[in-house]
């Protein structure tokens, strides 16, 4: 059974698109923030299997803090520069995962399900 709703929040438009496409294939609701505040009502309304985060769109205290307020939620973090110092920062901070934004199919693998996960990568 496919996952009912993702929600992102990223810092350029052309990923946001990217992802939301890519997700599409394994979540019947691919929802686009465009700030914290929008993502947490987001997320509210539509409870998602998964949340992904540019780190240059929210902290880590953000992080943190859509952690506690979203138990059961997968976080997954990403950034243009991402290394293991951020990695082992935004895990710290609850993350399930960082990756670097260019990796678009690390992104998918660490968001999506692993039985959804061969669909999406494909597509």
């Amino acid at each position: 059974m496919q996952p009912t709703n993702i929600v992102l929040l990223q810092s350029d438009a052309t990923v946001a698109q990217l992802l939301a496409a890519s997700l599409s294939n394994a979540f019947h609701g691919v929802h686009v923030a465009k700030s914290v505040d929008e993502l947490r009502h987001t997320a509210a309304k539509h409870r998602p299997y998964a949340i992904i985060l540019d780190l240059e769109s929210a902290t880590l205290a953000d992080v943190e803090a859509l952690k506690q307020e979203f138990e059961g939620i997968r976080i997954i973090c990403n950034h243009r520069v991402a290394d293991e110092e951020m990695w082992t920062k935004t895990l710290t901070a609850g993350a399930d995962d960082c990756c670097p934004t260019g990796d678009m199919r690390g992104i998918l693998l660490a968001a999506v399900p692993p039985a959804s996960a061969a669909r999406t990568v494909a597509a």
